[in-house]
């Protein structure tokens, strides 16, 4: 007897697509299974964006999730590690944030300008299409994220995210 008989289908997997474009910007792009209204929640909302950012395989844990998703909002996100008594926090402000198509924030937490991050949610028959853009304030700082391996858990992440709005889709 064929074991796949009787079975679900599995959701389709997309791919993420990691691109540096220039010297300075590194843009993310995925097909997410679900509208753009709940992948926009799933951004927006810290017991969701909880669930999904931290790429599992990194051994982190996300302690706290500070969002006021609005335009001139502030976030701050600290994150544990076993193998750390420290924690890391991440923080800065949303310059944009335009329900649910894009948001735009600053990332504060370095000694320079940090990147500014901006994510824009365009659905196409049930999906949406989400494009993230890392743009640094230097050649030279895009360079030290990448080569730190701050910028390789995005596929990941998307990932995780693709199972969120999963089991959020069947009540999980």
């Amino acid at each position: 007897m064929n074991e796949a008989e009787g079975s679900e289908a599995a959701p389709v997997k997309n791919s993420t697509k990691v691109e540096r474009t220039s010297e300075r910007e590194l843009v993310v792009t995925r097909i997410v299974n679900g509208p753009a209204r709940i992948v926009f929640q799933a951004w927006a909302t810290p017991e969701l964006f909880k669930r999904w950012w931290v790429p599992k395989s990194s051994g982190m844990s996300l302690l706290s999730c500070e969002m006021d998703v609005r335009t001139e909002g502030k976030y701050r996100l600290e994150f544990g590690h076993p193998s750390s008594e420290r924690t890391m926090a991440f923080f800065g402000r949303y310059l944009e944030v335009i329900p649910p198509t894009r948001i735009v924030w600053t990332n504060e937490e370095g000694d320079d300008d940090g990147a500014v991050t901006t994510v824009t949610f365009e659905e196409k028959d049930g999906q949406t299409l989400l494009v993230l853009r890392d743009l640094y304030p230097s050649k030279a700082a895009l360079d030290e994220a990448i080569a730190s391996g701050s910028t390789s858990g995005f596929v990941e992440q998307f990932e995780q995210l693709d199972d969120l709005l999963l089991a959020l889709d069947t009540g999980v």
